[in-house]
């Protein structure tokens, strides 16, 4: 069955590279008019958009900026007239070791927190304001195993922000679902993008790979067609769940 997401608007964070450049291809092929949005590289995003087409268009804001959120919703809707489903998939890994300066520790924890957090319940919030007058929407959160199973002690900060994300995902679809808001939460495992080579560069990819049950490690398409799935409304009674997609390396 061929998902038609001909009607919808969706916004992506993150969307110029990764996960997210996966998720605006799948979205758009879908027929989805896609909200592209990049923190750094528009240039990036803007050839993304043109070459899926559909109307999508790219954005660009700095979520490390509290004050860039909300505006970057705004800027989305004003454009577009509306927004159906937001997916928040933009988010920072950053390497803090315990025993480094308590300076670059709290700079890394901050700043992840801003990325992955803060930026993401800004963005809900944007979110649910605007489907209440429109009578519903859909929201989809990228979490992370980490934020069940834990991480590396390099990578705390992160895996703490994960799992805010999938209480606030939680939190949505308690609240909100008689208003037609659902929410989801897509927790990855390893996936194989430039935010991970960083890890890759540090422990090694067999190190990376050590513990899937597959025969190679997860790559962005694998996790965008289930974005698009859930943004269906076919499995809008699952609000709330988590969806696992870590090649069997966490089963909780």
């Amino acid at each position: 069955m061929r998902i038609d997401l001909s009607s919808k608007t969706v916004l992506i964070t993150g969307g110029s590279r990764g996960i997210g450049a996966a998720a605006v291809r799948a979205f758009a092929a879908s027929g989805a008019r896609v909200a592209v949005h990049c923190g750094r590289n528009l240039h990036v995003a803007q050839a993304l958009a043109a070459e899926v087409g559909g109307g999508a268009e790219a954005f660009k804001a700095e979520l490390s900026d509290p004050e860039a959120c909300t505006p970057l919703w705004d800027a989305v809707v004003a454009r577009f007239g509306r927004v159906d489903v937001l997916v928040n998939n933009a988010g920072v890994a950053m390497a803090a070791p315990v025993a480094g300066e308590e300076a670059a520790w709290l700079d890394a924890w901050t700043r992840t927190m801003a990325v992955n957090l803060t930026a993401m319940g800004l963005l809900c919030r944007a979110a649910i304001g605007h489907f209440q007058s429109q009578g519903g929407g859909r929201i989809i959160n990228i979490s992370s195993r980490a934020a069940f199973r834990g991480d590396t002690p390099d990578y705390m900060a992160y895996a703490a922000s994960k799992g805010g994300g999938v209480a606030l995902t939680r939190s949505i679809a308690r609240g909100f679902g008689k208003q037609g808001i659902v929410a989801f939460d897509v927790a990855p495992g390893f996936t194989r993008t430039e935010m991970a080579q960083d890890f890759i560069d540090q422990y090694g990819e067999a190190y990376a790979s050590s513990d899937i049950a597959l025969s190679r490690l997860t790559e962005p398409g694998d996790i965008a067609p289930m974005l698009v799935f859930l943004a269906s409304g076919l499995a809008d009674h699952a609000t709330g769940t988590t969806i696992d997609i870590n090649a069997g390396s966490y089963v909780h």
